[in-house]
Protein backbone atom coordinates (compact mmCIF):
# COMPACT_ATOMS: atom_id res chain seq x y z
CA UNK A 1 0.00 0.00 0.00
CA UNK A 2 1.50 2.99 -1.17
CA UNK A 3 2.14 6.03 0.68
CA UNK A 4 3.82 8.14 -1.60
CA UNK A 5 1.16 10.35 -2.61
CA UNK A 6 0.84 14.14 -3.80
CA UNK A 7 -2.05 16.68 -5.41
CA UNK A 8 -2.72 19.69 -7.82
CA UNK A 9 -5.46 22.30 -6.27
CA UNK A 10 -5.83 25.10 -8.65
CA UNK A 11 -8.11 26.97 -5.78
CA UNK A 12 -6.48 26.10 -2.40
CA UNK A 13 -3.50 26.27 -0.66
CA UNK A 14 -0.95 23.15 -0.54
CA UNK A 15 0.75 22.56 2.32
CA UNK A 16 3.71 20.25 2.43
CA UNK A 17 4.30 18.63 6.20
CA UNK A 18 6.80 16.24 7.55
CA UNK A 19 5.11 13.89 9.17
CA UNK A 20 6.76 11.08 11.10
CA UNK A 21 9.70 10.08 8.91
CA UNK A 22 7.92 11.38 5.38
CA UNK A 23 6.27 13.74 3.79
CA UNK A 24 2.54 14.62 3.24
CA UNK A 25 0.59 17.23 1.52
CA UNK A 26 -2.60 18.87 3.12
CA UNK A 27 -5.14 21.75 2.82
CA UNK A 28 -5.89 23.51 6.00
CA UNK A 29 -9.88 24.63 6.30
CA UNK A 30 -11.56 27.14 7.86
CA UNK A 31 -14.45 29.50 7.01
CA UNK A 32 -12.21 32.33 5.34
CA UNK A 33 -11.81 29.87 2.83
CA UNK A 34 -15.56 29.37 1.84
CA UNK A 35 -15.73 32.06 -0.37
CA UNK A 36 -13.26 29.90 -2.63
CA UNK A 37 -16.24 27.44 -2.28
CA UNK A 38 -17.98 28.24 -5.70
CA UNK A 39 -14.43 29.04 -7.74
CA UNK A 40 -13.52 25.21 -6.50
CA UNK A 41 -16.97 23.74 -7.46
CA UNK A 42 -16.76 25.32 -11.21
CA UNK A 43 -19.14 23.61 -13.01
CA UNK A 44 -21.29 22.17 -10.41
CA UNK A 45 -24.76 23.51 -9.76
CA UNK A 46 -26.77 20.53 -7.81
CA UNK A 47 -25.21 18.76 -4.93
CA UNK A 48 -27.28 15.34 -4.27
CA UNK A 49 -26.62 14.02 -0.59
CA UNK A 50 -28.13 10.64 -0.69
CA UNK A 51 -29.58 9.06 2.78
CA UNK A 52 -29.94 10.87 5.60
CA UNK A 53 -27.80 8.34 8.50
CA UNK A 54 -25.14 8.69 10.45
CA UNK A 55 -23.48 11.47 8.29
CA UNK A 56 -26.35 12.75 5.85
CA UNK A 57 -27.72 15.34 8.22
CA UNK A 58 -24.15 16.68 9.24
CA UNK A 59 -23.02 16.92 6.07
CA UNK A 60 -25.95 18.20 4.25
CA UNK A 61 -26.53 20.75 6.62
CA UNK A 62 -23.10 22.12 6.65
CA UNK A 63 -22.79 21.94 2.97
CA UNK A 64 -25.99 23.86 3.08
CA UNK A 65 -24.36 26.21 5.35
CA UNK A 66 -21.40 26.83 3.48
CA UNK A 67 -22.11 27.21 0.33
CA UNK A 68 -25.42 29.60 1.18
CA UNK A 69 -23.84 32.75 -0.78
CA UNK A 70 -23.45 30.68 -3.92
CA UNK A 71 -25.47 29.12 -6.69
CA UNK A 72 -24.62 25.75 -5.45
CA UNK A 73 -27.72 24.10 -4.57
CA UNK A 74 -28.00 20.94 -1.93
CA UNK A 75 -30.65 18.86 -2.35
CA UNK A 76 -31.69 15.42 0.31
CA UNK A 77 -32.50 11.96 -1.84
CA UNK A 78 -34.45 9.87 0.03
CA UNK A 79 -36.23 6.95 -1.12
CA UNK A 80 -39.89 7.18 -1.18
CA UNK A 81 -42.08 6.96 2.04
CA UNK A 82 -38.49 6.48 3.86
CA UNK A 83 -39.44 7.78 7.67
CA UNK A 84 -36.21 10.16 7.33
CA UNK A 85 -38.22 12.52 5.09
CA UNK A 86 -39.69 13.90 8.73
CA UNK A 87 -36.42 14.30 9.40
CA UNK A 88 -35.08 16.16 6.72
CA UNK A 89 -38.24 18.53 6.72
CA UNK A 90 -37.14 19.26 10.51
CA UNK A 91 -33.56 20.41 9.39
CA UNK A 92 -34.91 22.58 6.93
CA UNK A 93 -35.05 20.79 3.31
CA UNK A 94 -38.22 20.49 1.22
CA UNK A 95 -39.60 19.45 -1.56
CA UNK A 96 -41.43 22.83 -2.23
CA UNK A 97 -37.48 24.63 -2.04
CA UNK A 98 -36.58 21.88 -4.39
CA UNK A 99 -34.06 20.44 -1.60
CA UNK A 100 -35.59 17.03 -1.18
CA UNK A 101 -36.66 14.30 -3.35
CA UNK A 102 -36.90 10.95 -4.23
CA UNK A 103 -33.28 9.67 -4.37
CA UNK A 104 -32.71 8.08 -8.09
CA UNK A 105 -34.29 11.46 -9.38
CA UNK A 106 -32.03 13.31 -7.23
CA UNK A 107 -28.79 11.21 -8.50
CA UNK A 108 -29.97 11.81 -11.83
CA UNK A 109 -30.18 15.64 -12.23
CA UNK A 110 -27.11 15.85 -9.50
CA UNK A 111 -23.58 17.13 -10.51
CA UNK A 112 -21.80 16.01 -7.33
CA UNK A 113 -23.56 12.79 -5.80
CA UNK A 114 -22.85 12.35 -2.25
CA UNK A 115 -23.62 8.87 -1.35
CA UNK A 116 -23.96 7.85 2.03
CA UNK A 117 -26.57 5.42 2.41
CA UNK A 118 -25.96 2.82 3.98
CA UNK A 119 -22.96 0.13 2.90
CA UNK A 120 -25.26 -3.08 2.28
CA UNK A 121 -27.55 -0.52 0.41
CA UNK A 122 -24.54 0.77 -1.89
CA UNK A 123 -23.70 -2.87 -2.61
CA UNK A 124 -27.44 -3.62 -3.24
CA UNK A 125 -27.98 -0.39 -5.18
CA UNK A 126 -24.38 0.26 -6.98
CA UNK A 127 -25.68 -0.47 -10.30
CA UNK A 128 -29.18 1.42 -10.57
CA UNK A 129 -26.43 3.82 -9.36
CA UNK A 130 -24.39 3.94 -11.37
CA UNK A 131 -27.41 3.79 -14.46
CA UNK A 132 -28.57 7.17 -12.79
CA UNK A 133 -25.40 9.22 -13.05
CA UNK A 134 -25.19 11.09 -15.95
CA UNK A 135 -21.36 10.94 -17.71
CA UNK A 136 -18.86 13.61 -16.41
CA UNK A 137 -20.39 13.59 -13.26
CA UNK A 138 -18.85 12.94 -10.20
CA UNK A 139 -19.50 10.12 -7.40
CA UNK A 140 -18.31 11.20 -3.90
CA UNK A 141 -18.13 8.56 -1.10
CA UNK A 142 -17.31 8.72 2.58
CA UNK A 143 -16.37 5.10 2.96
CA UNK A 144 -14.36 2.92 0.63
CA UNK A 145 -16.67 0.36 1.39
CA UNK A 146 -18.39 0.03 -2.07
CA UNK A 147 -14.75 -0.09 -3.77
CA UNK A 148 -14.34 -3.28 -1.74
CA UNK A 149 -17.44 -5.05 -2.74
CA UNK A 150 -16.90 -3.79 -6.10
CA UNK A 151 -13.43 -5.63 -5.54
CA UNK A 152 -15.00 -8.81 -4.23
CA UNK A 153 -17.45 -9.47 -7.31
CA UNK A 154 -15.04 -8.16 -10.00
CA UNK A 155 -16.79 -5.15 -10.77
CA UNK A 156 -15.26 -1.47 -11.54
CA UNK A 157 -17.15 2.02 -11.20
CA UNK A 158 -18.08 3.40 -14.53
CA UNK A 159 -14.63 4.55 -16.53
CA UNK A 160 -17.98 8.03 -17.42
CA UNK A 161 -17.83 9.38 -13.95
CA UNK A 162 -15.16 10.55 -11.37
CA UNK A 163 -14.93 9.44 -8.36
CA UNK A 164 -13.90 10.93 -5.28
CA UNK A 165 -14.09 10.46 -1.35
CA UNK A 166 -13.69 12.58 1.74
CA UNK A 167 -14.10 10.74 4.90
CA UNK A 168 -14.47 13.07 8.20
CA UNK A 169 -12.70 10.73 11.34
CA UNK A 170 -15.67 11.48 13.20
CA UNK A 171 -19.12 9.96 13.53
CA UNK A 172 -21.92 11.92 11.74
CA UNK A 173 -23.19 14.26 15.30
CA UNK A 174 -19.17 15.29 15.77
CA UNK A 175 -19.06 16.68 12.46
CA UNK A 176 -22.47 18.85 12.34
CA UNK A 177 -21.29 20.03 16.14
CA UNK A 178 -17.75 20.95 15.62
CA UNK A 179 -19.17 22.46 12.62
CA UNK A 180 -21.22 24.80 14.64
CA UNK A 181 -18.84 25.70 17.53
CA UNK A 182 -16.60 26.21 14.35
CA UNK A 183 -18.82 29.49 13.63
CA UNK A 184 -16.91 30.74 16.86
CA UNK A 185 -13.77 29.91 16.24
CA UNK A 186 -12.36 29.67 12.09
CA UNK A 187 -11.14 26.05 11.79
CA UNK A 188 -13.00 23.90 14.26
CA UNK A 189 -14.39 20.92 12.87
CA UNK A 190 -13.13 17.01 12.30
CA UNK A 191 -10.37 16.32 10.23
CA UNK A 192 -11.04 14.41 6.98
CA UNK A 193 -8.87 12.55 4.51
CA UNK A 194 -9.59 12.73 0.75
CA UNK A 195 -9.11 10.70 -2.37
CA UNK A 196 -9.43 10.74 -6.03
CA UNK A 197 -10.16 7.40 -7.52
CA UNK A 198 -11.39 8.68 -11.41
CA UNK A 199 -11.13 11.83 -12.53
CA UNK A 200 -12.96 11.87 -16.15
CA UNK A 201 -12.74 16.08 -16.41
CA UNK A 202 -9.72 17.16 -13.99
CA UNK A 203 -12.20 18.55 -11.73
CA UNK A 204 -12.09 15.85 -9.13
CA UNK A 205 -9.40 16.77 -7.00
CA UNK A 206 -10.51 20.24 -6.29
CA UNK A 207 -14.10 19.51 -5.90
CA UNK A 208 -13.04 17.10 -3.44
CA UNK A 209 -11.40 19.31 -1.19
CA UNK A 210 -14.41 21.97 -1.43
CA UNK A 211 -16.22 19.58 -0.59
CA UNK A 212 -14.44 18.54 2.64
CA UNK A 213 -13.79 22.52 3.47
CA UNK A 214 -17.46 22.86 3.53
CA UNK A 215 -18.12 20.27 6.06
CA UNK A 216 -16.10 21.66 8.41
CA UNK A 217 -12.83 19.89 8.30
CA UNK A 218 -9.28 21.74 9.91
CA UNK A 219 -7.48 19.61 7.92
CA UNK A 220 -7.79 17.40 5.05
CA UNK A 221 -5.29 15.12 4.56
CA UNK A 222 -4.53 12.35 1.14
CA UNK A 223 -5.34 8.70 0.93
CA UNK A 224 -6.15 6.04 -1.24
CA UNK A 225 -9.72 4.78 -1.58
CA UNK A 226 -8.65 1.80 -0.47
CA UNK A 227 -5.99 2.36 1.61
CA UNK A 228 -9.50 4.50 3.84
CA UNK A 229 -11.67 1.51 3.26
CA UNK A 230 -9.16 -0.99 4.89
CA UNK A 231 -8.30 1.49 7.77
CA UNK A 232 -11.53 2.80 8.10
CA UNK A 233 -13.42 -0.59 8.78
CA UNK A 234 -10.36 -2.14 10.54
CA UNK A 235 -10.00 0.98 13.00
CA UNK A 236 -13.70 1.17 13.99
CA UNK A 237 -13.60 -2.48 15.04
CA UNK A 238 -10.18 -2.21 16.93
CA UNK A 239 -9.56 0.62 18.95
CA UNK A 240 -12.08 3.11 17.91
CA UNK A 241 -15.00 1.41 19.08
CA UNK A 242 -14.78 -2.27 18.92
CA UNK A 243 -12.01 -2.61 21.24
CA UNK A 244 -12.37 -0.11 23.71
CA UNK A 245 -16.01 -1.93 24.33
CA UNK A 246 -14.27 -4.74 25.07
CA UNK A 247 -11.77 -3.21 27.05
CA UNK A 248 -14.22 -1.32 29.31
CA UNK A 249 -15.88 -4.30 29.66
CA UNK A 250 -13.32 -6.47 30.71
CA UNK A 251 -11.89 -4.05 32.66
CA UNK A 252 -14.83 -3.49 35.10
CA UNK A 253 -15.33 -7.34 35.61
CA UNK A 254 -11.82 -7.23 36.84
CA UNK A 255 -11.61 -4.36 39.22
CA UNK A 256 -14.95 -5.70 40.87
CA UNK A 257 -13.84 -8.80 40.95
CA UNK A 258 -10.63 -7.85 42.82
CA UNK A 259 -13.24 -6.23 45.80
CA UNK A 260 -13.80 -2.25 44.35
CA UNK A 261 -17.16 -1.35 44.45
CA UNK A 262 -19.41 -1.20 41.52
CA UNK A 263 -19.27 2.81 40.94
CA UNK A 264 -15.66 2.67 41.94
CA UNK A 265 -14.77 -0.05 39.36
CA UNK A 266 -16.50 1.55 36.63
CA UNK A 267 -14.60 5.17 37.17
CA UNK A 268 -11.35 3.24 37.18
CA UNK A 269 -12.53 1.08 33.92
CA UNK A 270 -14.39 3.45 32.14
CA UNK A 271 -14.89 6.90 33.60
CA UNK A 272 -10.67 7.07 33.51
CA UNK A 273 -10.40 6.16 29.83
CA UNK A 274 -13.00 8.52 28.33
CA UNK A 275 -11.76 11.56 31.06
CA UNK A 276 -8.72 12.10 31.56
CA UNK A 277 -6.64 9.68 29.57
CA UNK A 278 -8.27 10.35 26.31
CA UNK A 279 -8.07 14.14 27.51
CA UNK A 280 -4.30 13.80 28.05
CA UNK A 281 -4.15 12.23 24.61
CA UNK A 282 -5.91 14.52 22.84
CA UNK A 283 -3.81 17.58 23.58
CA UNK A 284 -0.08 16.17 24.49
CA UNK A 285 0.08 12.66 22.80
CA UNK A 286 0.31 8.88 24.25
CA UNK A 287 3.49 8.95 25.81
CA UNK A 288 2.10 11.91 27.93
CA UNK A 289 -0.03 9.76 29.56
CA UNK A 290 3.19 7.53 31.02
CA UNK A 291 4.99 10.68 31.78
CA UNK A 292 1.96 12.13 33.76
CA UNK A 293 2.42 9.10 36.28
CA UNK A 294 4.37 8.38 39.39
CA UNK A 295 6.76 6.04 39.32
CA UNK A 296 5.05 3.59 41.36
CA UNK A 297 1.88 4.13 38.47
CA UNK A 298 4.61 3.97 36.17
CA UNK A 299 5.28 0.22 37.17
CA UNK A 300 1.72 -0.80 36.96
CA UNK A 301 1.51 1.14 33.83
CA UNK A 302 4.38 -0.83 32.12
CA UNK A 303 3.23 -4.40 33.30
CA UNK A 304 -0.29 -3.46 31.74
CA UNK A 305 1.18 -2.65 28.58
CA UNK A 306 3.89 -5.02 28.36
CA UNK A 307 0.70 -7.91 28.90
CA UNK A 308 -1.45 -6.49 26.87
CA UNK A 309 0.30 -5.53 23.66
CA UNK A 310 0.57 -9.01 21.99
CA UNK A 311 -2.83 -10.11 23.01
CA UNK A 312 -4.18 -6.93 21.79
CA UNK A 313 -2.24 -7.47 18.62
CA UNK A 314 -3.27 -10.87 17.96
CA UNK A 315 -7.05 -9.57 17.70
CA UNK A 316 -5.95 -6.89 15.57
CA UNK A 317 -3.79 -8.82 13.14
CA UNK A 318 -6.93 -10.82 12.39
CA UNK A 319 -8.79 -8.25 11.82
CA UNK A 320 -6.90 -6.64 9.47
CA UNK A 321 -6.57 -9.41 7.35
CA UNK A 322 -10.37 -9.77 7.50
CA UNK A 323 -10.79 -6.60 6.09
CA UNK A 324 -7.90 -6.88 3.29
CA UNK A 325 -9.24 -10.25 2.05
CA UNK A 326 -12.85 -8.57 1.71
CA UNK A 327 -13.83 -11.40 4.15
CA UNK A 328 -15.29 -8.48 6.68
CA UNK A 329 -17.30 -6.46 3.82
CA UNK A 330 -19.09 -9.92 2.65
CA UNK A 331 -19.77 -10.56 6.26
CA UNK A 332 -21.36 -6.76 6.41
CA UNK A 333 -23.72 -7.84 3.08
CA UNK A 334 -24.87 -10.80 4.70
CA UNK A 335 -25.34 -9.44 8.10
CA UNK A 336 -27.33 -6.86 6.13
CA UNK A 337 -29.44 -9.40 4.82
CA UNK A 338 -30.64 -10.45 8.13
CA UNK A 339 -31.02 -7.45 10.35
CA UNK A 340 -35.15 -7.39 8.74
CA UNK A 341 -35.08 -10.84 11.00
CA UNK A 342 -32.83 -10.21 13.14
CA UNK A 343 -32.30 -6.67 14.26
CA UNK A 344 -29.34 -5.38 16.10
CA UNK A 345 -29.98 -6.01 19.87
CA UNK A 346 -28.86 -3.10 22.51
CA UNK A 347 -25.65 -3.23 24.02
CA UNK A 348 -25.86 -1.10 27.14
CA UNK A 349 -27.36 -3.76 28.84
CA UNK A 350 -24.86 -5.40 31.09
CA UNK A 351 -24.15 -4.39 34.65
CA UNK A 352 -21.08 -2.53 33.43
CA UNK A 353 -23.27 0.02 31.33
CA UNK A 354 -26.09 0.01 34.02
CA UNK A 355 -23.71 1.30 36.94
CA UNK A 356 -22.08 3.87 34.29
CA UNK A 357 -25.96 5.80 34.00
CA UNK A 358 -25.59 5.65 37.97
CA UNK A 359 -21.90 7.68 37.74
CA UNK A 360 -22.54 9.99 34.52
CA UNK A 361 -25.64 11.31 36.83
CA UNK A 362 -23.46 12.24 39.61
CA UNK A 363 -19.95 12.68 38.15
CA UNK A 364 -17.65 15.30 39.30
CA UNK A 365 -14.62 15.54 36.36
CA UNK A 366 -11.94 17.07 38.66
CA UNK A 367 -12.41 13.39 40.94
CA UNK A 368 -11.54 10.99 38.28
CA UNK A 369 -8.52 9.33 38.25
CA UNK A 370 -5.42 8.77 35.55
CA UNK A 371 -5.53 4.69 36.08
CA UNK A 372 -2.56 3.11 35.47
CA UNK A 373 -4.04 -0.16 34.81
CA UNK A 374 -6.56 0.96 32.73
CA UNK A 375 -4.04 3.31 31.04
CA UNK A 376 -1.69 0.49 30.15
CA UNK A 377 -3.96 -1.66 28.72
CA UNK A 378 -5.45 1.22 26.41
CA UNK A 379 -2.63 2.59 25.50
CA UNK A 380 -1.13 -0.89 24.17
CA UNK A 381 -4.43 -1.35 22.16
CA UNK A 382 -4.04 2.05 20.55
CA UNK A 383 -0.09 1.08 19.96
CA UNK A 384 -1.04 -2.44 18.48
CA UNK A 385 -3.41 -1.07 16.11
CA UNK A 386 -0.89 1.68 14.86
CA UNK A 387 1.32 -0.85 14.32
CA UNK A 388 -0.43 -2.94 12.21
CA UNK A 389 -1.38 -0.19 9.93
CA UNK A 390 2.40 1.01 9.90
CA UNK A 391 3.30 -2.02 8.93
CA UNK A 392 1.24 -1.99 5.87
CA UNK A 393 2.52 1.54 4.51
CA UNK A 394 -0.81 3.37 5.23
CA UNK A 395 0.08 7.25 5.37
CA UNK A 396 1.01 8.57 8.58
CA UNK A 397 -1.64 11.16 8.62
CA UNK A 398 -4.27 8.14 8.07
CA UNK A 399 -2.75 6.33 10.90
CA UNK A 400 -2.70 8.78 13.22
CA UNK A 401 -6.59 9.71 12.66
CA UNK A 402 -7.77 6.39 12.79
CA UNK A 403 -6.52 5.12 15.55
CA UNK A 404 -5.82 8.16 18.07
CA UNK A 405 -7.51 11.52 16.80
CA UNK A 406 -10.44 9.62 15.66
CA UNK A 407 -10.89 7.75 19.06
CA UNK A 408 -10.22 10.74 21.71
CA UNK A 409 -11.43 13.95 19.66
CA UNK A 410 -15.15 12.62 18.41
CA UNK A 411 -15.63 9.11 19.86
CA UNK A 412 -14.71 8.87 23.02
CA UNK A 413 -16.08 12.18 24.50
CA UNK A 414 -19.55 11.08 23.11
CA UNK A 415 -19.26 7.79 24.99
CA UNK A 416 -18.39 9.83 28.06
CA UNK A 417 -21.20 11.94 27.75
CA UNK A 418 -24.03 9.35 27.07
CA UNK A 419 -21.93 5.92 27.43
CA UNK A 420 -21.31 3.15 24.80
CA UNK A 421 -24.21 2.64 23.27
CA UNK A 422 -24.67 6.40 22.18
CA UNK A 423 -21.21 6.81 20.78
CA UNK A 424 -21.32 3.15 18.96
CA UNK A 425 -24.90 3.74 17.16
CA UNK A 426 -24.61 7.03 15.94
CA UNK A 427 -22.15 5.14 13.83
CA UNK A 428 -22.33 3.55 10.35
CA UNK A 429 -24.26 0.31 10.19
CA UNK A 430 -21.19 -1.19 9.22
CA UNK A 431 -19.24 0.35 12.08
CA UNK A 432 -22.24 -0.88 14.49
CA UNK A 433 -22.03 -4.52 13.16
CA UNK A 434 -18.37 -4.62 13.69
CA UNK A 435 -18.43 -3.01 17.11
CA UNK A 436 -20.89 -6.11 17.90
CA UNK A 437 -18.71 -8.83 16.32
CA UNK A 438 -15.50 -7.84 18.21
CA UNK A 439 -16.11 -6.18 20.80
CA UNK A 440 -16.46 -9.69 22.81
CA UNK A 441 -12.99 -11.01 21.02
CA UNK A 442 -10.99 -8.59 22.77
CA UNK A 443 -12.88 -8.61 26.01
CA UNK A 444 -11.62 -12.67 25.54
CA UNK A 445 -8.07 -11.94 24.62
CA UNK A 446 -7.34 -9.54 27.67
CA UNK A 447 -9.61 -11.60 30.25
CA UNK A 448 -7.77 -15.46 29.44
CA UNK A 449 -4.45 -13.89 28.43
CA UNK A 450 -2.80 -10.49 29.66
CA UNK A 451 -5.05 -10.25 32.43
CA UNK A 452 -4.19 -14.02 33.29
CA UNK A 453 -0.40 -13.46 32.79
CA UNK A 454 -0.15 -11.09 35.09
CA UNK A 455 -2.31 -12.58 37.79
CA UNK A 456 0.12 -15.62 38.13
CA UNK A 457 2.94 -13.26 37.78
CA UNK A 458 3.94 -14.35 35.08
CA UNK A 459 7.57 -13.37 33.59
CA UNK A 460 6.56 -10.61 30.74
CA UNK A 461 8.57 -9.15 28.00
CA UNK A 462 10.02 -5.61 28.27
CA UNK A 463 10.23 -5.17 24.39
CA UNK A 464 6.62 -3.08 24.33
CA UNK A 465 7.02 -1.00 26.95
CA UNK A 466 10.64 0.08 25.38
CA UNK A 467 9.47 0.12 22.07
CA UNK A 468 6.48 2.31 22.93
CA UNK A 469 8.52 4.52 25.20
CA UNK A 470 10.84 5.75 21.62
CA UNK A 471 7.67 4.73 18.87
CA UNK A 472 7.59 7.07 16.03
CA UNK A 473 4.24 7.67 16.19
CA UNK A 474 4.63 10.21 19.32
CA UNK A 475 6.72 12.67 16.79
CA UNK A 476 3.39 12.01 14.46
CA UNK A 477 0.89 13.32 17.09
CA UNK A 478 3.21 16.34 17.63
CA UNK A 479 2.46 17.49 14.21
CA UNK A 480 -0.93 16.18 14.41
CA UNK A 481 -1.42 19.10 17.25
CA UNK A 482 0.24 22.11 15.76
CA UNK A 483 -3.07 21.33 13.20
CA UNK A 484 -5.30 20.68 16.05
CA UNK A 485 -8.10 23.45 16.46
CA UNK A 486 -8.29 24.80 19.57
CA UNK A 487 -11.70 24.05 20.69
CA UNK A 488 -12.57 20.37 22.02
CA UNK A 489 -16.23 18.61 21.24
CA UNK A 490 -18.72 19.88 23.56
CA UNK A 491 -21.58 16.83 24.28
CA UNK A 492 -24.42 18.07 26.26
Amino acid sequence: MTTDLDFDTKVFNKETIKIGGRRESIVRGGRDLFPLLATALDGITQIGVIGWGSQGPAQAQNLRDSLSDSDVRVKIGLRKGSPSIALAEHAGFSEKAGTLGEMFAVIKESDLVILLISDAAQAEHHQAIFSAMRPGTTLGLSHGFLLGHLDNIGAQFPDTISVVAVCPKGMGPSVRRLYEQGKEVNGAGINASFAVHQDVDGHATDYALAWSIAIGSPYTFQTTLRSEFTSDIYGERGILLGAVHGIVESLFRRYEGEGQMGEQAFINACESLTGPISKIISRHGIRAVYEHLDEAAKAIFSRSYCATYPAAKEVLAEIYDEVASGNEIRSVILHGRRLAQYPMGKIDGTRTWKVGERVRSKRVEAEIPVDPFTAGVYCATMVAQIDILMDHGHPESEVANESVIEAVDSLNPFMHARGIAYMVDNCSTTARLGARKWAPRFDYQLSQQAYMAIDENRPLDDGPIEAFLSHRVHKVLETCAKMRPAVDIFVE
